[in-house]
């Protein structure tokens, strides 16, 4: 196949790439929030970037609740092997070959797994991890569930590990779009969502999220939450 020459030298290696491994290739879940809510996407990206910040330079992560596994390139980039879990083996098989296929080509990328029909409110992993992140995925959890699922992380990692959990601020469930006042059955505020965390880690620190942005301002004004546990009890 004749390569065609762009008009701009600096882009020949971007459509180079184009042709010869074509495009990429968006998950279920992703592509209904591409074609639902786009700009949420940037949102999605600017979570898993901050987690990424967290964890770099960990060996081994675990991300409980993975989806479509949109944003497990981004923590690739600081973290050597990540293993992506979810109870929803429809999703996993895909991304099976999209995703592994993608990362297949890239050497910049390290190590990724996935797992499915793993569902942390009755199991956990039979091997131990450096950290675990779980990003979307408590607000689906039942109250009852809730701490056998932190207990299902814990047993995860290293007595070192540390955990991440993101998940929508209850403070702003007035904004939420009916989809996901429907599935988010139990919302957690700064304060609830640090004493669960409380139970399983010496030190919780909470962060707030506006859109893309991270602070350490006022939680009652934040759409999201993120809660940083170090210090697993047990």
């Amino acid at each position: 196949m004749e390569t065609k020459k762009t008009k701009e030298p600096q882009c020949q290696i971007e459509y180079d790439s184009y042709l010869t491994q074509g495009p990429v290739k968006l998950g279920a879940w992703t592509s209904w929030i591409w074609r639902s809510d786009p700009k949420h996407l940037s949102f999605t990206l600017a979570r898993y970037k901050f987690c990424a910040k967290l964890l770099d330079g960990k060996k081994t992560a675990l991300e409980v609740g993975c989806g479509d596994a949109f944003g497990v390139p981004i923590v690739l980039q600081s973290v050597e092997n990540v293993h992506g879990i979810d109870f929803e083996p429809i999703v996993i098989d895909e991304i099976k070959a999209l995703i592994g296929k993608e990362l297949s080509k890239r050497c910049s990328f390290s190590v990724i797994d996935f797992t499915s029909k793993i569902d942390f409110t009755n199991k956990y992993m039979d091997k131990k991890f450096e950290a675990a992140y779980s990003l979307d995925v408590l607000e689906h959890i039942p109250k009852e569930n809730e701490q056998k699922f932190m207990d299902n992380i814990c047993k995860s990692l290293h007595s070192d590990g540390v955990c991440i959990i993101g998940t929508p601020n209850i403070e702003a469930w007035r904004f939420a779009n009916p989809l996901s006042m429907e599935g988010h059955i139990n919302l957690k505020s700064a304060e609830t969502l640090k004493s669960l965390m409380e139970a399983h880690f010496t030190n919780v620190f909470i962060f707030s999220m506006n859109d893309e942005i991270v602070h350490t301002g006022y939680y009652g004004m934040a759409h999201y939450l993120f809660g940083l546990g170090v210090g697993k009890k047990k």
